[in-house]
């Protein structure tokens, strides 16, 4: 039985989920995470293909998407951390660090 639409459907929905997520909230930790659920519906769109079409490359290039994924996460989670100790709020309407 051929899963593949399912999985694709899934995976569009989730997209779109992490999309809506960055278009509407304001707080960076919530655009953080819709940022990682937009990653993770490209990863089980690598998969489900790779499942597919019966090649492991697809797998393999989730692995390495997954840990550029944990090391943004990281640096993300440490720059948002930082700027909250020095504004007192993590809404990125009023971040300004970058402007002069």
């Amino acid at each position: 039985m051929n899963l593949l639409p399912f999985y694709l459907i899934v995976s569009a929905f989730m997209f779109f989920t992490g999309v809506i997520g960055v278009m509407t909230r304001r707080n960076a930790i919530i655009v953080f995470m819709s940022i990682e659920l937009m990653l993770n519906s490209a990863n089980l769109t690598f998969v489900a293909f790779s499942s597919f079409l019966g090649n492991v490359s697809g797998q393999v290039f989730v692995f390495f998407v997954m840990a550029v994924a944990a090391a943004e996460a990281a640096v993300g989670l440490a720059i948002i951390i930082s700027i909250y100790r020095n504004k007192m709020t993590a809404n990125i309407d009023e971040i300004n660090i970058l402007k002069w």
